[in-house]
């Protein structure tokens, strides 16, 4: 039986690559019933007659829900600087997304050179706060030197997420420009991008897989399952474990360790305010006493 990554999907058409080939199968339909491949899914296929199909899907290491692909590495969350304007809490709740995938994420931040000075100190203190906590952030743009960009992709499979127009697949055109990936202006009177990939595919470059997506302006957290959503969340795991109550979910119960660090500064009180959204969403009666 022959094994490869599924790079593509059509329609009802799946693109598999491994190091001797790539063919187009379709899965069993018993097997789009039970477990329908995905986008980075490491598959069992064989060929029948002239044409191949899907008989098994491997193990995953993980599944993101949106966009829908499997076994990633790391998300790398593009935020512009500009059209559209930078949004803290765009990006934090991207981060609290990828997170619940079990999917380190990467800021990688876009049209740094269209932001006025004054736009670029204001990005960059939340930014600064953001990496103290321990986020890579990477900022590129037309001209930049993206040698820390290449090093972060090699050997990875990524994938790139964000809100339309934030440049997704303008940065593949220029890490690679053989991708020839469509682009389009900002609607400037939408103030917001154009929906310019239409499929999830991914594309080898720098060395490593990279998935370019649909872009999105709003997030929805209702269907995930957000327990131990604290411990997930890079920039809270050093207090999570030293709060009063072991059930903590860091709202409105006392001595909260991590409540005291948002105070203290250690926390950016932007995230920890889109997490407390978030676990508010979904209300659980308290327990503690």
């Amino acid at each position: 039986m022959k094994q490869g990554t599924i790079t593509k999907i059509i329609s009802n058409h799946y693109t598999i690559e491994n190091e001797q080939e790539i063919v187009v199968a379709i899965p069993r339909g018993k097997m789009r019933r039970q477990t329908a491949p995905v986008v980075g899914d490491c598959v069992e296929y064989e060929q029948v007659q002239d044409s191949y199909r899907i008989v098994k899907v491997r193990p995953r290491k993980n599944r993101l829900l949106r966009p829908v692909i499997a076994n990633v590495d790391q998300a790398l969350i593009v935020t512009s600087c500009k059209d559209p304007d930078f949004s803290i809490h765009l990006l934090n709740r991207l981060l609290i997304l990828v997170s619940l995938s079990d999917v380190e994420p990467v800021i990688c931040l876009t049209k740094w050179d269209l932001a006025s000075p004054a736009e670029r100190d204001q990005i960059e203190a939340q930014l600064d706060a953001l990496q103290a906590c321990g986020y890579d952030v990477l900022k590129t743009y037309p001209g930049s030197d993206d040698t820390r960009l290449r090093e972060a992709l090699a050997g990875k499979e990524s994938v790139l997420c964000g809100q339309s127009g934030a440049g997704k697949s303008s940065l593949l055109n220029r890490l690679d420009p053989g991708f020839q990936l469509q682009t389009q202006e900002i609607s400037k009177a939408l103030g917001r991008g154009k929906h310019t990939t239409r499929f999830c595919q991914l594309h080898a470059v720098a060395n490593g897989w990279v998935a370019d997506t649909p872009g999105f302006s709003s997030l929805d957290f209702t269907l995930l399952d957000k327990t131990n959503l604290d411990r997930k969340i890079k920039a809270f795991a050093p207090y999570v474990g030293a709060c009063r109550f072991s059930d903590c979910r860091h709202l409105n119960e006392p001595d909260c360790a991590l409540k005291q660090a948002v105070e203290e500064g250690k926390v950016p009180l932007a995230l920890y305010e889109d997490y407390k959204a978030i676990v508010e969403a979904t209300p659980r009666k308290e327990t503690y006493k």
